[in-house]
């Protein structure tokens, strides 16, 4: 029996709730990156104005291009902050000490998302009024 056994089940399980969110956070900067591609096949599928055609693309392209590589960038942070954490938890409950619990990486992605998810809104927000 593996000492500990549910502790480093418990590391392992949060390791991979991480690499999903990473995964999902990298999908989800590709699906904005991609997104001028759909409106403006969108545009083409239904008539509309060239004022109208001009704003979907401006809207699309101010939102897609930086939005979504940022989103990608960050979901390759959480990839990273979630191995460097995995091994660093796994090496606490190796040496059989008590140590005090540390959440500042949480912490601080989960802030870098926050500010991500605001400025990829400005945009929108500004563009609809």
């Amino acid at each position: 029996m593996i000492k500990s056994y549910t502790d480093h089940s418990a590391n392992e399980r949060t390791f991979l709730a991480w690499l999903r969110t990473g995964v999902a956070i990298i999908a989800f900067g590709f699906l904005i990156d991609r997104f001028d591609l759909f409106v403006i096949t969108m545009a083409d599928a239904v008539s509309i104005d060239p004022a109208r055609r001009a704003q979907l693309e401006a809207m699309s392209s101010s939102l897609g291009h930086g939005t979504g590589l940022s989103f990608i960038l960050v979901g390759f942070v959480f990839i990273v902050a979630a191995t460097i954490r995995f091994l660093w938890t796994r090496s606490r409950l190796l040496d059989g000490q008590i140590h005090r619990p540390g959440f500042i990486m949480e912490v601080v992605l989960a802030a870098i998302l926050a500010i991500l998810i605001v400025a990829a809104s400005i945009p929108l927000v500004f563009n609809s009024a």
